[in-house]
């Protein structure tokens, strides 16, 4: 084990390693987004926002764990491992009641989101149902899809596309395309998170057979992703403009020097000091969703 005895975190501690509030901003974000396209858009609605921020929250603190609980029985979290410690295989936190509270938080984001699908109808269950059956099947399950390569494909999906597509909806009760694009800021900045995981844990993911897209075509190829990603997201606010939201959506442009800073330092940086890559990168995404939120609500404050 990688914890002593004498070095045992207390209970809060062990639930706040579990829950990684560096990864929250991945669920956050797009809720926030969401929600001030829909300001932009005369069709906020305070309630939905923040039961759907809520149950966003619910699905990826929800996903950390059964992360947890399938990387221990798989070998995946080891000694060897770079990244921050796993409380279940590191014995600070038993497999059982990790299995007790995943399930008793996504039976209690299930019945908090029916409140969502009574606004936003069957569309709005079938979005719930696929999210956390994707926060099962990301680790879980008979071909758990973190070890198939195609975690990132799913992670754009579901925390871009999904999350601010959904929580537009059930304020708005409409979809355009202009949202989905959108998504594609908060989608790109997730997968690059993914990205730094991944490729920090390569080497040790490679021996327990979770081939990851990075363990598939190797940390420079990943790497490339990661910047291609990060353009792809810097482009969004100016096709948003150019669609016919206000130009303050360009706000979002001055997290332009810490996201190069961060590609540079992916570059330059192996092993554990990717992890300050990977919570750089959790910045960037949450300075860039501010920002460009900032900017959508600016304009229906002073259009």
């Amino acid at each position: 084990m990688s914890t002593s005895v004498s070095s045992k975190p207390s209970a809060v501690q062990s639930w706040l390693l579990a829950i990684r509030p560096k990864t929250l901003p991945a669920g956050a974000i797009p809720v926030v987004l969401a929600s001030a396209l829909a300001a932009a858009d005369g069709k906020f609605r305070p309630i939905p926002a923040l039961v759907a921020l809520v149950c966003a929250l619910g699905i990826q603190v929800a996903t950390n764990f059964i992360n947890e609980i399938y990387d221990f029985r798989k070998g995946a979290d080891t000694s060897e491992r770079l990244g921050p410690t796993r409380t279940v295989a590191a014995g600070i936190i038993s497999e059982q009641t990790m299995i007790r509270v995943s399930a008793m938080l996504m039976i209690s984001v299930f019945f908090l989101g029916l409140y969502l699908v009574y606004i936003g109808g069957w569309q709005i269950l079938l979005i719930g149902i696929l999210s956390l059956l994707f926060a099962w099947a990301y680790t879980g399950g008979p071909f758990p899809i973190a070890y198939s390569g195609l975690g990132d494909v799913f992670v754009f999906i579901f925390f871009g596309l999904v999350a601010v597509g959904g929580a537009y909806y059930v304020q708005a009760l409409t979809l355009s395309s202009s949202v989905l694009v959108a998504a594609a800021a908060p989608g790109a900045f997730s997968v690059n998170i993914l990205l730094v995981n991944n490729i920090r844990d390569i080497d040790t993911d490679r021996k327990v057979g979770k081939m990851t897209l990075p363990a598939r075509i190797g940390a420079s190829g990943a790497r490339m992703l990661y910047l291609l990603l990060t353009v792809l997201a810097y482009c969004v606010p100016v096709y948003l403009v150019f669609s016919g939201y206000s130009i303050w959506c360009l706000l979002s442009l001055l997290s332009l020097p810490l996201a190069i800073g961060m590609v540079r330092k992916l570059y330059s940086s192996e092993g554990k000091a990717l992890n300050l890559v990977l919570a750089g990168t959790g910045k960037v995404l949450t300075v860039h969703g501010l920002l460009f939120s900032a900017g959508l609500i600016i304009h229906t404050i002073f259009p």
